[in-house]
């Protein structure tokens, strides 16, 4: 992976969960309950010994695409999917995401919810702090649909649309220039 690719901070793991398929290669890294368990224990989000069940990856699977659908809404901006939001909104709310304050009355969102739930509000709350500052609208899906990899926007113009340029930016560009042409796909 590339280092432009990274998003800064915590914002890192959102990406990092968002690209638990790999669409192109048709890789799945929670391919099962115990895979979902072990790629939270993994990142941080949950202490060792969590078991997930069949209902959690499925949560944990929806909430991973309404992301990715958001992602593909940030260049260019434009309204997310009524589906992604209501799955944005359902895990939000198994998640039981609370404001708190702590000693210097900074507010940060903090998941009230155990398990897997408690995880993917975790994840939620660093969306809810990456909007806050401004960084979240350039985490971004490539756009190449067959690809539609979670990367983070580092152009100074926030006009990054492909996760590698040289891959997916050539191939959309050759398929552009194909159809401006009129010249067939070979192969």
């Amino acid at each position: 992976m590339s280092k432009q690719q990274r998003a800064p901070g915590d914002l890192e793991l959102v990406r990092a969960f968002v690209n638990t398929v790999d669409i192109e290669q048709g890789e799945e890294r929670l391919a099962s309950p115990a895979a979902l368990a072990a790629w939270l224990t993994e990142h941080g989000l949950t202490p060792a010994g969590l078991r997930a069940t069949a209902g959690d990856l499925g949560h944990a699977i929806e909430l991973r695409e309404a992301l990715r659908a958001v992602l593909l809404t940030h260049n260019p901006q434009a309204p997310a999917p009524a589906t992604a939001v209501q799955a944005l909104d359902a895990a939000a709310c198994r998640a039981r995401l609370q404001l708190r304050f702590d000693d210097r009355a900074q507010a940060t969102l903090q998941s009230e919810a155990d398990g897997v739930d408690g995880a993917l509000g975790r994840l939620l709350a660093i969306v809810h702090a990456a909007i806050a500052q401004g960084t979240w609208s350039r985490l971004k899906a490539c756009h190449e649909h067959t690809c539609e990899w979670a990367f983070y926007d580092h152009t100074k113009n926030r006009s990054g649309a492909w996760c590698n340029m040289r891959v997916c930016g050539n191939r959309a560009k050759a398929r552009a220039y194909r159809e401006r042409h009129g010249v067939a796909h070979a192969g």
